[in-house]
């Protein structure tokens, strides 16, 4: 089973992401979203929560807050975003694409298994909604630098419209890294398998 090329027009997104819905990331994808689609949703965690992989909150009730029209935080992980924005934030119409990110860091190799960027985007995919997971690597000593979002904020529209405008199999995600160098030296894009 494949998932069809999407409109994105009169397409509905979620996003989501594990650095939390006061992010800088997440707000930069919020804005990229909003040139893709009129339709766009934003369900995060209302604290960070890197690294809590694909796991669920089972022992502690979880707590929807709404922030504007159309942007949740959940106290819980990705994960748990995911499964209330389509089971209950979004139920009466839910989300043909969620972009999960964008990731402070990036998520390549064994990363991929503890990301909750990468969760996010799991989940959807385990709802057959195709999810695309968008992180930006930081260079080393983050904290004594400023980070350059550019290669993420140019490059993030083209390649969400190209993603989707071919069929992928349902069961497969797409994980997207942008290196940490400015736009400007970005010298292509290759695609890989994992």
């Amino acid at each position: 089973m494949f998932n069809a090329p999407l409109n994105l027009k009169n397409a509905r997104i979620l996003i989501s992401n594990d650095d939390g819905i006061n992010s800088t990331g997440i707000r930069k994808l919020e804005i990229i979203a909003k040139k893709l689609a009129k339709d766009v949703w934003v369900v995060a965690p209302h604290t960070e929560q890197s690294a809590t992989g694909h796991s669920l909150t089972l022992r502690s009730p979880l707590r929807i807050n709404k922030f504007a029209q159309n942007r949740f935080s959940v106290n819980g992980t990705p994960t748990d975003c995911v499964v209330l924005a389509i089971n209950k934030i979004m139920k009466d119409s839910p989300p043909d694409l969620v972009l999960s990110g964008i990731n402070c860091g990036s998520n390549v190799g064994e990363d991929i298994t503890y990301s909750g960027t990468i969760a996010a985007a799991m989940e959807a995919t385990l709802f057959g909604i195709p999810a695309i997971a968008l992180s930006q690597e930081v260079a080393e000593q983050r904290s004594t630098r400023k980070i350059d979002w550019s290669a993420a904020e140019t490059y993030s529209t083209k390649i969400i419209k190209r993603v989707i405008s071919v069929s992928w199999p349902r069961d497969v995600l797409i994980n997207v890294n942008f290196p940490p160098v400015p736009n400007t030296q970005v010298k292509g894009i290759d695609i890989t398998r994992e």
